[in-house]
């Protein structure tokens, strides 16, 4: 019921022509928030459909798995197709019914949570994995799901993490790799604001306005240390503080503590208008579609990494509506240039080019999430040499695999290269 960017055409052409290869795909499909990931999956879980293969698709979180099929139904129920959703809350009868359409194949694409990877679960004929937010995944459950077929099906994975071009040469040279840069027409860009904490009289007043004109706001909880207050704690004193400021309206609270099933009616009830505003952690960072949610206020912004405030922004300018970000500051000092950075830009790929200057990658082998990375001579601002360096080890990679005995003359080096596989692997 829309046209799509040039991107999603294009990394759609690059799903199906994949598809026609006579190994199985393994490609990463990369869009920033809101860009339109499920939309080429579907399409490309509808071609899979019209071969007579099923297609799995993972989330991470009940809420997300719901709002993918949902999604897909919309898009795919008037071509007949038959969206199936497993996750942990269907009761025993509605499961058996739901695994023997999944057995017979009467369920064409099956959307789930973990609950895809119980043994119960048997497919007809799948021929299409899809992993949404796959880095939330072991390598293990991922590799649980890709076994349920009779052959390896052709693997998507996806991300709404913009990676930097060097790192994405660097650690995914075994992905091929298709982006998402462009957001779907009529999207507004998100107007975002840095906000000193004496000074919240004017922004409560801009939420308010919204607030009055039908509109919805998100009020995401301070960082919390673990020795002074918990989580459930710093949602519930922010709430509490909010019930005086924004005393007319219905206000949630959602954490990560919650019983799945209360989440998921807390999420339903934003969803379906009945809160007017939402007191949570990063619960909400991934996947939560409310296209009338126009505002999020992140407390104690300064706190919080560079991709996470990029990620929780997304979570509005998600319909046709302005909307905006307003980033509160723990204390009254100058803004850093991380709250600076995202303010200036809207663009989840270049700010990720500005997280890796700000805070280095971190170890490719290894534990450490940021610092300077473990590279003897490179630098992963040499993107150029990167991208050669790459075409060369794929050009080895080659030969290896048209001609094995190549490392049996280089004991070390097949050591070597044995072990940085499983690394990579596991990675």
């Amino acid at each position: 019921p829309f046209q799509m960017t040039a991107a999603q055409k294009r990394s759609l052409w690059e799903v199906l022509q994949d598809f026609e290869k006579s190994t199985p795909m393994n490609r990463l499909l990369q869009g920033d928030v809101g860009s339109g990931k499920t939309v080429v999956a579907g399409a490309a879980a509808y071609q899979a459909s019209l071969t007579c293969f099923q297609t799995a698709l993972l989330a991470p979180t009940e809420i997300l798995a719901t709002q993918h099929a949902e999604t897909l139904s919309k898009l795919l129920s008037p071509f007949g197709i038959k969206i199936a959703l497993l996750t942990g809350s269907v009761k025993k009868t509605a499961r058996e019914e739901l695994l023997k359409q999944i057995q017979n194949g009467d369920a064409q694409i099956i959307v789930g949570t973990h609950a895809l990877l119980q043994p119960t679960v048997k497919f007809h004929k799948l021929g299409f994995v899809v992993i949404d937010e796959q880095h939330r995944f072991g390598v293990k459950q991922r590799q649980e799901l890709l076994v349920k077929s009779d052959n390896m099906p052709h693997l998507l994975s996806m991300t709404a993490t913009p990676i930097p071009r060097s790192l994405q040469l660097t650690l995914f040279g075994d992905l091929d790799i298709s982006i998402l840069n462009q957001l779907p027409k009529g999207r507004k860009a998100i107007k975002t604001e840095i906000i000193s904490p004496n000074s919240r009289e004017p922004m409560n007043q801009k939420i308010s306005a919204e607030l009055e004109n039908g509109r919805q706001a998100y009020f995401i909880a301070p960082l919390v240390e673990e020795s002074k207050i918990s989580e459930s704690e710093s949602v519930e004193k922010l709430a509490k503080k909010l019930h005086t400021q924004f005393k007319n309206w219905r206000i949630g609270i959602l954490h990560g503590k919650m019983p799945a099933e209360h989440k998921e009616k807390v999420m339903r009830e934003f969803a379906a208008h009945e809160l007017d505003i939402l007191v949570a952690t990063t619960v909400v960072e991934v996947g939560v579609d409310v296209p009338n949610s126009t505002i999020i206020v992140i407390e104690n912004a300064d706190r919080f990494g560079l991709a996470q405030l990029h990620q929780l922004r997304g979570r509005v300018g998600r319909g046709e509506y302005q909307s905006y970000c307003f980033l509160v500051q723990s204390d009254s000092s100058a803004p850093t240039r991380r709250l600076r950075e995202i303010e200036r830009s809207n663009d989840g790929f270049r700010l990720a080019e500005v997280d890796l200057q700000l805070r280095g990658a971190g170890e490719i082998y290894g534990t450490s999430q940021h610092g300077q990375l473990n590279l003897q001579i490179a630098s992963l601002t040499d993107t150029k040499m990167i991208q050669s360096a790459s075409q060369s080890a794929e050009k080895f990679a080659r030969k290896i695999a048209e001609n094995p005995e190549i490392l049996s003359k280089y004991p070390e080096l097949a050591s070597e290269v044995n072990k940085y596989q499983r690394l990579t692997t596991l990675n």
